[in-house]
């Protein structure tokens, strides 16, 4: 070997060896670097303080949609903000010797279903409860308590004993042949109950979960009205379990608008209420024992609605495990219900491995064509407050299969589905009435419809419904039932499937542009 060719030899050694060292350097640095960021991502955020800076967005939408509430009150009005609308149904209940005349009418007709309504109630409170503190940094909070108010004074006196509550108001076959204003209504408003004769679980213990949830509302500010609805809470809950029965098929006539598919999920839901509004350890063995193992499917996630509430529950009562109530790292039964909690989030996060592919192309999850948009809104509602239980409880990531996710990640599913009903669709239209530029003009409502100095009767109105001409009056914050799977509206009247509003599409988007106002951390406690 020449002098020359051990001198390349040597050097080759030498710049292999430093190639080595430079590339063990790179790589200790890229693992220092993922590790870090692993570590970090592992971090909890920091919690939220007092409210913060507010979205102006979702301000303005709060403050339309909590209008709605107004549109549908019944009774002798008091401040009415609406200027089409009047008193109406000031003699519902006098057959009974009952004064039924508060309350609100379900949609775009003049029924009071009860049943509804109480889940409205509910919802109501629950937003009340979590998010106030943001409300009433817009001046909301006011109005969501007097909304809420109207009702349960309805509820209250719809229940004058023990085991017997007033259902229903109207008749909704006969109501259905009408198209007319609620102040001109002169049709019989037939009542019907539930009773230990004919009882109706599901209806009684959605009733039971509005008092007592509401009773959390009013504990500071009302207390005496709080006292007196949660004796009815108390009172409700014991009719309900004690007679068990489906109102529905006690009373067939009622299946065809809100036909209930079981009681379980609402006897659990007053039962989990009561025990936020009592603390009485008994309502939550109720739900974490024998109950829970028959009725709340565990691991099976479910869309949360006005006639399934298991969902709802199961982030009610996973606050429980977040925030360290009592024994409740030792109940089995709680943390059956956290984790199925958590496999709801899983559904719903577009990212997660069980992701649900019930979805539109432009992201909002849609389950049924007919009131297409209570689901996404529900369910948004439920990720926000998951969402802030996590970021209050210090807990920084949810695990879905080998994936995981932030409270941020909950929120962003919350905002886009909140974003797509204000406008970000391609429609590029605003599915909450009053709110943007573009919204329904043809509102499935007979009393925006119909001229304010119209003199209508039963049938005669009906010209109004089949008007083409846009509704004189504007149901402010309504919220439409929304598209169709493919992304589109029919702007119609008679269309229903997705024109009509209701009350408890309105509670579900107050709670949840209230929980996107602003930022703020959970309440740890109702009590």
């Amino acid at each position: 070997m020449t002098k020359r060719t051990r001198k390349n030899s040597k050097s080759r050694y030498w710049g292999w060896f430093l190639a080595i060292v430079i590339l063990a350097l790179i790589g200790g640095a890229v693992y220092y670097t993922i590790k870090k960021k692993i570590n970090h991502s592992e971090e909890p955020a920091p919690v939220p303080g007092p409210p913060g800076a507010i979205d102006k967005k979702y301000a303005d939408a709060l403050k339309i949609a909590m209008q709605f509430f107004d549109v549908q009150k019944s009774g002798k009005l008091v401040d009415n903000k609406i200027p089409w609308r009047g008193d109406s149904g000031l003699k519902d209940g006098s057959e009974a010797m009952l004064d039924l005349s508060k309350g609100m009418y379900d949609a775009g007709d003049h029924i009071k279903f009860g049943f509804p309504l109480a889940f409205t109630a509910t919802v109501l409170s629950w937003a009340i409860i979590e998010y106030g503190d943001q409300m009433d940094v817009v001046n909301q909070l006011e109005p969501a308590q007097k909304s809420l108010k109207w009702i349960t004074d309805y509820l209250l006196n719809a229940h004058p004993s023990n085991n017997v509550l007033y259902i229903q108001v109207g008749d909704p076959v006969a109501d259905h042949k009408c198209w007319e204003r609620p102040e001109d209504m002169k049709e019989k408003r037939p009542l019907t109950q539930v009773n230990t004769s004919v009882p109706g679980t599901e209806v009684a213990a959605e009733t039971a979960a509005a008092m007592a949830s509401a009773s959390l509302v009013f504990k500071i500010a009302n207390p005496t009205y709080s006292t007196i609805l949660l004796a009815h809470a108390k009172q409700l809950f014991h009719f309900a379990d004690k007679y068990r029965g489906s109102y529905t098929e006690n009373i067939p006539e009622v299946a065809t608008y809100y036909n209930s598919t079981g009681y379980g999920d609402e006897l659990l839901w007053a039962a989990s209420w009561l025990y936020h509004a009592t603390g009485d350890q008994s309502y939550l063995d109720y739900v974490t024992g024998e109950n829970g193992e028959e009725f709340a499917d565990w691991g099976k996630p479910t869309w949360f609605s006005w006639d399934n509430k298991l969902a709802g529950i199961q982030i009610l009562l996973s606050r429980l495990s977040f925030f360290g109530a009592k024994n409740a790292s030792d109940n089995s039964g709680l943390q059956k219900y956290r984790k199925s909690a958590e496999d709801v989030m899983c559904v719903l996060l577009p990212k997660s491995p069980t992701a649900t592919s019930s979805r539109t192309d432009g992201g909002l999850v849609w389950v049924s064509e007919w009131n297409a948009l209570q689901h996404p809104v529900a369910s948004a509602f439920l990720a926000v407050l998951f969402s802030d239980y996590m970021l209050t409880s210090r807990t920084p990531k949810l695990t879905c299969g080998e994936d995981s996710f932030k409270p941020s990640d909950l929120r962003k599913f919350a905002k886009s589905q909140a974003d797509y009903v204000l406008g970000s669709n391609p429609m590029e239209m605003s599915y909450l009435v009053g709110y943007g530029d573009n919204y329904p003009q043809y509102v499935h409502h007979r009393g925006a419809s119909i001229p304010a100095d119209a003199t209508t009767g039963c049938t005669d109105g009906f010209k109004w419904l089949d008007s083409t001409k846009p509704n004189p009056n504007v149901a402010i914050g309504a919220l439409v039932g929304g598209p169709f799977l493919n992304e589109t509206y029919i702007d119609s009247r008679n269309n229903s499937m997705q024109a009509e509003p209701t009350t408890y599409n309105s509670a579900a988007i107050v709670g949840l542009l209230s929980s996107l106002v602003t930022t703020s951390s959970a309440v740890k406690s109702f009590t």
